[in-house]
């Protein structure tokens, strides 16, 4: 009987262990976590851990990579491959970007950043407070980082930014035992699709559900500036970009720049042209296809009319020169010169569409102060 007994015990014992392993492989079916517009990762949550997957860190990559994002002391299943771990939440963290500071501003994360490369170009105040008070270190060049004073800062993570792969302070940064990984937000081809990196960095910080907050948030008023910005009969001609050693160089028409001038309601010269990277063209080409172009837009480094006519005063024969109609994202500055756009203008599309809208719709959005672009002096 007590035999019996003890095989009637183990059995039950068995059948507990089996019924655990398949609610185990349960779970492990995960939830796929919202991505609406961008391409470039993807987020699935399971109890305990998260599975975070880059398509596209950098043009041309080989292939994804896979992040995974425990809890402390959570169950990982043994068969799961990644290419890098990560304890969530990240507590303390370094950027490489000046596009992710925006994102960890609005999930209340800047003062987890300890180390930046290039802390000139970072332009919010917020984050420059924390600078001038010594709480974010200088790491030197994205291209060319001081892996010694980053080792010494200690961060949970580092979020790398690359267009190779190759870069070898962060592969040495993780030999260390630091775990590397990298953000592909400039890769996406939507302005809401770069914004939407943002619950990418709500995955490390645990907070997912505020960082679809603030998407939806983004996205809603994004949508409505575009219906506003169609109720305009009048489409403007707009061309962009600048000279540089004997070519203009322009977005082409299937770019997330263009993107914002048909969203706005205007007629982008060069939206018939599809590809990568950026348009080389002539002075002459350009001259010829849009010298009566109504608007110039994001005219390089230029801050004013005398330095553009100094540069060449053949663009004294632009239409939108002589009517005073050219506009740069480069007289909105931080107070260490860094360019306000590079920084916030991918984490809020909505404001970019609203400047242009107020450049070329004026009465649609009165009293608008544009954030970005500003006319030339």
């Amino acid at each position: 009987m007590k035999k019996l007994y003890f095989i009637f015990f183990i059995a039950i014992i068995c059948s507990c262990k089996d019924q655990k392993s398949a609610n185990h492989a349960l779970k492990a079916e995960g939830k796929k976590v919202n991505i609406e517009n961008a391409e470039g990762f993807s987020i699935e949550k399971f109890e305990g851990y998260s599975i975070l997957k880059v398509k596209t860190p950098w043009p041309e990559a080989e292939k994804p990579l896979t992040y995974l994002l425990a809890d402390e002391n959570a169950e990982i299943p043994e068969n799961i491959e990644y290419d890098e771990k990560i304890q969530v939440p990240v507590e303390s963290i370094v950027v490489t970007s000046t596009t992710h500071i925006p994102a960890l501003e609005a999930l209340n994360e800047e003062s987890s950043l300890v180390g930046f490369p290039g802390l000139n170009y970072v332009s919010s105040t917020k984050t420059r407070k924390l600078i001038s008070e010594g709480k974010i270190a200088e790491l030197g060049q994205n291209e060319n980082l001081n892996t010694e004073v980053l080792i010494n800062t200690n961060p949970d993570l580092v979020v790398g930014f690359a267009i190779n792969g190759a870069n070898k302070a962060l592969v040495t940064v993780k030999k260390t035992g630091i775990p590397v990984i990298y953000n592909g937000d400039w890769t996406e081809q939507s302005p809401l699709g770069k914004a939407e990196w943002i619950k990418f960095f709500g995955a490390l910080f645990g907070k997912e559900k505020k960082a679809a907050e603030i998407f939806n948030t983004i996205k809603k008023d994004y949508l409505k500036a575009r219906e506003v910005a169609a109720t305009s009969t009048n489409r403007p001609t707009v061309i962009t970009g600048s000279m540089f050693k004997d070519q203009w160089y322009m977005p082409y028409g299937n770019s997330w720049q263009a993107q914002f001038f048909k969203d706005a309601n205007a007629n982008y010269l060069y939206s018939e042209t599809k590809g990568n990277g950026s348009l080389s063209l002539s002075f002459e080409s350009v001259l010829n296809k849009a010298e009566d172009a109504d608007f110039w837009i994001s005219s390089g480094q230029f801050t004013s009319y005398e330095q553009l006519l100094d540069q060449s005063p053949h663009y004294q024969q632009f239409k939108a020169v002589r009517d005073k109609n050219v506009y740069s994202v480069s007289l909105s500055k931080g107070e260490t010169g860094g360019i306000l756009f590079y920084e916030l203008g991918p984490q809020r599309p909505d404001l970019v569409l609203k400047d242009l809208i107020s450049i070329f719709h004026p009465k649609l959005l009165e009293n608008y102060e544009p954030v970005f672009y500003k006319p030339l002096q």
